[in-house]
């Protein structure tokens, strides 16, 4: 189906940007929503092809995953078109219809070469794939004590002049960058990264409360996989943990496979930050969508199993978790709402990286990035800037 085609989704429940329609409909012109409402309102259009599915289907907005280093084999730091176009052909099995390409800790040769990738893969972006609308730098500016699956060799401390040359090197497409603010000049690219308009992360982090207080006063504005890579909660010292659940100027993000957390801990976590400032993300590996076996992360050998990817040392290494499962297990610990689901994977990952105009929520001028879930949350079909990206009964 092409983008410049008319059709019409029809006899599923529509979760629209304000209200959710039971009997609903969505019209696609160009690849941009061109009408939504409930079926009662439709004005045929012979023009127009129709697709109609179950009554027992729905169709929410796209999942924004803003930290995913690689999926299928592929990661963006093999630097190549061929491996982002391998995760924006796969995501869309999963729901995925927007990432950010997520670098990690490496050489700054290695890191360069993937920031020169993806800026330039961006510019020419082909339809009817995930789209990725930016990079996450994920270290080296982070702590060592709290490197987790970071190689210790490559972390640096934070540097401003470094940043604005990868800024360069990327197009101006860092839209995020993961950061220990209590480093040496951590405040610093903290304030740079704001004044550029760039989210600035605590992650990897062994901050004290205070720190982060400073940070955030200096611009930092979002948290990286909670509890993992920080300071956590303790009764005379808050730490990265404390202050993501106190501060309201902070999204956070949360690997909610069960493993990475266990589900009480998500659900503390949901209870406190509530689905208004949590980004559910997968941070997944290339095996994600692959065999259990031995795979690598930037150099490492990760070993990993039908659930878990670990280092030789049983450190985790990121995840395969994908995203139709975070959302089945958010809703299984939690007990959330749809709508609640819709916030942590569209809503709010748009609207951190600004792209709320046009990403994050079915209303009419916004681009078609649509997934029709089946009554268990399984993926039936997924939409890229209204193309089909994925169809459950081709896969």
């Amino acid at each position: 189906m092409n983008a410049n085609q008319t059709y019409i989704i029809v006899n599923l429940t529509v979760y629209s940007e304000n209200e959710t329609y039971k009997n609903g409909y969505i019209k696609v012109v160009d690849g941009i929503i061109a009408e939504v409402g409930p079926f009662s309102q439709y004005k045929q259009d012979d023009t127009a092809k129709i697709i109609e599915l179950s009554p027992t289907y729905l169709v929410i907005p796209g999942a924004i995953d803003v930290h995913i280093h690689g999926a299928a084999n592929a990661d963006a730091m093999d630097a190549t078109s061929t491996a982002l176009t391998t995760m924006a052909q796969t995501l869309p099995k999963e729901g995925t219809t927007s990432f950010l390409a997520t670098t990690m800790t490496q050489s700054t040769e290695a890191i360069e070469q993937a920031l020169r990738n993806a800026g330039e893969y961006m510019t020419n972006q082909l339809d009817g794939l995930a789209e990725v609308v930016g990079i996450h730098l994920e270290g080296p500016f982070i702590a060592p004590i709290r490197k987790g699956a970071q190689p210790l060799s490559h972390i640096i401390d934070p540097d401003v002049a470094l940043f604005k040359k990868w800024q360069e090197i990327a197009q101006n497409q860092i839209k995020l960058v993961t950061l220990a603010p209590e480093q040496p000049n951590g405040l610093e690219l903290t304030a740079a990264l704001k004044e550029s308009g760039v989210v600035a992360s605590i992650g990897h982090s062994d901050a004290l409360y205070e720190q982060v207080d400073q940070a955030i006063q200096a611009g930092s504005t979002h948290i990286t996989h909670l509890y993992n890579g920080m300071r956590g909660l303790h009764h005379r010292e808050p730490g990265v943990l404390g202050a993501a659940y106190l501060r309201d100027e902070l999204f956070v993000e949360l690997i909610v496979d069960g493993i990475h957390s266990r589900p009480e801990m998500v659900k503390l976590a949901y209870n406190q930050i509530t689905s208004d400032r949590m980004i559910l993300i997968t941070d997944s590996l290339r095996a994600k969508w692959l065999q259990e076996g031995t795979y690598d992360l930037g150099g490492q050998p990760v070993n990993v199993n039908e659930t878990t990817a670990t280092l030789a040392d049983g450190t985790l290494a990121g995840s395969i978790l994908k995203m139709n499962d975070a959302i089945k297990n958010m809703m299984t610990f939690t007990d959330c709402t749809m709508e609640d689901i819709i916030k942590m994977t569209s809503v709010n990952p748009a609207k951190q990286l600004n792209l709320f105009d046009r990403k994050g929520s079915i209303t009419v001028g916004k681009d078609a990035d649509l997934v029709i879930l089946n009554e268990d949350l399984d993926v039936e079909m997924t939409f890229c800037r209204g193309k089909i990206a994925f169809t459950k009964e081709n896969s």
